[in-house]
């Protein structure tokens, strides 16, 4: 297991440095033979239980005084409720009045929803009733093994998180409802949008993926992550490897690689080196995005398995995300030619479309991804800039959330 260990950590920093040169192709042969009978039994492991269970049922059997020192509390923001689902369970978390503007959170790849924590609650204190959920594979929602993670089950667990609230976020006399997506999760809103922007209010984007160029990605990426190439339990612990290294301080560049999807929603640097300390649970100051993301990756059975699927399914190229993204940009333009009043009738008005590019983002490129996506909405969009990379929605979240406030009234 040794030698194992030592090929998997050579290969994983070659990702993480982005050194070409090394031999990738020489490591995947090796990785047939040490992975064989590893992934013989993750497969069976996998067919037999159909989904793999969140960390939850186990933290729940803790005290209070344990559970109140990990590095994700089971209550670590209000409201939280566990959805039973045909997928298996959803953690969702939702408070504020009764009677504000509905938000719903969609988080990105890597981080649970505690990352989009200090946005949601700077939201509520502004009056707005604001629901957030864990991904299936992330957080405390369990992860079907089944199922591609791609834009159909996703927009499924939107439906589902959503039914399950105690008052309505859709249906005759509730309201239409804003849609914040970030990263991945600006991939799952932009899908979503297109395919119900009746229930929709406003949409606001966080670095979103969806309409990343197919030329940004890494040949190492596209050899990882191929269907088969490189057996599961060897590229499922490589990735958990990863993961657990947090995030790393790297030039700009122009190709995305595994390890920039990995670490590029990790703040560069703790909250304690920074100006002003993030808050991201004020039930728990001490949270931090990159102590979750360890917790999570050693704790939850289905993350990785999660990770990996939501790279190869996920709305996350423009080759794959284009035709939705367009179709939205048809429905905007269909909107601009109604009066306000019956835009608003109608769903998603054309002028509610808001996109937040980090300036420093080096995952999702803002000069790439303005004129890609003002083509595919046919210019239905208003873009702002955030003096960051692509972890500001967790480092900045006042500034997000004012943005997106403004947008609401």
């Amino acid at each position: 297991m040794a030698w194992i260990s030592q090929t998997a950590g050579l290969l994983s920093d070659s990702v993480a440095h982005h050194r070409p040169h090394f031999p990738l192709v020489a490591v995947t042969g090796i990785s047939f033979t040490l992975g064989f009978v590893l992934s013989s039994l993750l497969q069976k492991r996998v067919a037999e239980r159909g989904v793999f269970s969140s960390p939850r049922d186990r933290v729940l059997l803790q005290s209070d005084s344990e559970t109140s020192t990990l590095p994700l509390p089971p209550d670590v923001l209000p409201g939280a409720r566990d959805v039973p689902s045909p997928y298996g369970s959803i953690r969702v978390y939702e408070w504020g009045p009764e009677d504000g503007h509905k938000v719903l959170f969609v988080h990105g790849i890597t981080t649970p929803c505690i990352a989009l924590g200090g946005v949601a609650h700077a939201l509520a204190d502004r009056g707005c009733r604001v629901m957030l959920f864990d991904l299936f594979g992330r957080g405390y929602s369990d992860c079907p093994t089944d199922l591609p993670q791609d834009d159909r089950l996703f927009s499924t667990q939107i439906l589902l998180a959503l039914n399950s609230s105690p008052i309505a976020w859709t249906g005759q006399g509730s309201g239409n409802f804003s849609l914040v997506g970030y990263s991945l999760g600006g991939g799952i809103a932009a899908a979503f949008a297109s395919a119900f922007p009746h229930l929709l209010s406003s949409l606001v984007l966080l670095a979103p993926a969806g309409l990343i160029r197919d030329s940004q990605i890494s040949f190492s990426s596209r050899l990882l992550y191929s269907n088969g190439l490189v057996p599961e339990s060897v590229l499922g612990y490589l990735v958990g490897r990863r993961l657990r290294a947090g995030p790393l301080i790297k030039p700009k560049h122009t190709k995305l690689s595994a390890s920039d999807a990995l670490a590029e929603e990790l703040p560069s640097q703790p909250a304690a080196n920074t100006t002003n300390t993030q808050i991201l649970s004020r039930a728990y100051p001490h949270i931090t995005v990159p102590e979750t993301v360890r917790w999570q990756v050693n704790n939850h059975a289905g993350f990785v398995h999660a990770f990996m699927s939501s790279m190869r399914h996920g709305p996350i190229l423009q080759q794959r995300q284009w035709a939705s993204w367009s179709r939205l940009g048809e429905f905007l333009s269909s909107q601009r030619t109604l009066p306000p009043a019956e835009q608003r009738a109608r769903g998603l008005p054309s002028d509610k479309v808001l996109i937040l590019c980090g300036s420093n983002d080096v995952l999702i490129l803002k000069d790439e991804l303005c004129e890609d996506a003002a083509t595919a909405l046919k210019g239905n969009v208003q873009f702002e800039y955030i003096d960051a990379g692509h972890e500001f929605p967790s480092t900045k979240y006042e500034e997000v959330a004012q943005y997106v406030w403004d947008l609401l009234q």
